[in-house]
């Protein structure tokens, strides 16, 4: 059991009745709560006094602060915590939010991509915080590579898999290359990746490249090796990262001090740092797991929340995840039945497809 876990077992009704009220207050306006207001609505009658008390013993115990003097109290991130794992009541997913993501599947287009980034959207209009959305690497069998020159520093790289998808990547290749090198990388390419999936390139390439030396000129080399560094690479992950309803993170009521936290998160959604981590979170168990604060090793730096579930595809392999990232104070209890749910439907549309 967690330190926390043996905290709140060991409080006795009173004290966990207040801690629990603190904290739902806290999440429903942001304000602090003080002692007063906490008496109108417990369960037995008793004075302030007696309110304030506990809640100093709470503070003590760090789940409770007091931003300003005299103020009310707001819960820590240890104390948000405390009430994630043993008191947070998760509702049913109500029938408005479902309808609204059950509407992106409307569109009979086969364009994943779409499907995904209009999920998104609708997840992040249902939540009013920011989405994202971790799509699968396409593992189709790829049919054709071609390479096709932009200028002297800018070449596209094109695959078409044997499904009908295609994907275009603008790369930089090597210096000096010329039409010719890039019909022998393209051709070179082709002769082996019959069958192949990207996850089979990177390995199948180096041991061929290594082998046949002599069929390819040192300029083809190179290309064959950058190009295909497009899909392996971190550029990969950049593409795979859908991130809706960043404007959702501000709002009238956003304090001057909040803004450098949410500018320093507007960056991390931009640079879209570490995204192979954001599935490395949703693939330590099923299910919806819930970060809080500096616990988010995406978004430490701004403090904010993360909730996220990973997605299956019909083999029961993790291949994504979806999430939404707020401040602190999001509503728990309403967003991780629709975190959960859209995860097992973006599932269940990727299962239908492949």
């Amino acid at each position: 059991m967690s330190n926390a876990g043996k905290i709140l077992e060991q409080m006795n009704d009173r004290s966990r009745e207040v801690f629990r009220r603190v904290v739902e207050s806290y999440l429903a306006s942001g304000d602090p709560v003080g002692s007063r207001t906490l008496t109108r609505d417990m369960s037995e009658k008793v004075s302030a006094a007696t309110v304030r008390n506990v809640m100093q013993d709470l503070e003590y115990l760090g789940l409770l602060d007091s931003p300003h003097i005299s103020a009310g109290r707001i819960p820590t991130q240890e104390g948000l915590r405390m009430f994630v794992d043993g008191l947070l009541e998760v509702g049913d997913l109500e029938n408005t939010d479902r309808k609204m993501i059950d509407a992106t599947l409307g569109s009979n287009s086969d364009d994943m991509t779409g499907a995904l980034d209009r999920i998104g959207s609708a997840l992040s209009g249902v939540t009013q915080g920011a989405s994202l959305v971790l799509a699968p690497k396409h593992e189709a069998p790829i049919k054709h590579i071609e390479f096709v020159s932009l200028s002297h520093d800018r070449a596209l790289v094109v695959l078409v898999f044997a499904d009908g998808h295609v994907e275009n990547r603008i790369f930089h290749p090597p210096p000096g290359q010329t039409p010719s090198s890039m019909r022998e990388a393209a051709n070179f390419l082709n002769a082996l990746i019959e069958g192949k999936t990207i996850s089979d390139l990177q390995t199948v390439i180096a041991r061929q490249i290594s082998d046949r030396r002599q069929e390819i000129d040192q300029l083809a080399h190179q290309l064959v090796e950058s190009g295909l560094a497009v899909w392996d690479g971190d550029s990969d992950n950049y593409e795979r990262l859908i991130v809706r309803g960043r404007a959702n993170l501000l709002n009238s009521d956003t304090e001057e001090e909040e803004f450098d936290r949410i500018r320093t998160l507007f960056d991390d959604l931009e640079r879209k740092r570490d995204i192979a981590e954001f599935l490395e979170l949703a693939d330590e168990g099923e299910g919806v797991r819930i970060f809080i604060g500096s616990e988010n090793k995406l978004f430490s730096l701004s403090g904010s929340s993360l909730v996220v579930s990973p997605y299956m595809n019909a083999d029961r392999k993790i291949i994504g995840a979806v999430g939404v990232i707020g401040p602190t104070r999001l509503n728990y209890g309403r967003i991780v039945p629709i975190v959960d749910y859209t995860a097992q439907l973006v599932g269940k549309l990727i299962a239908d497809r492949s």
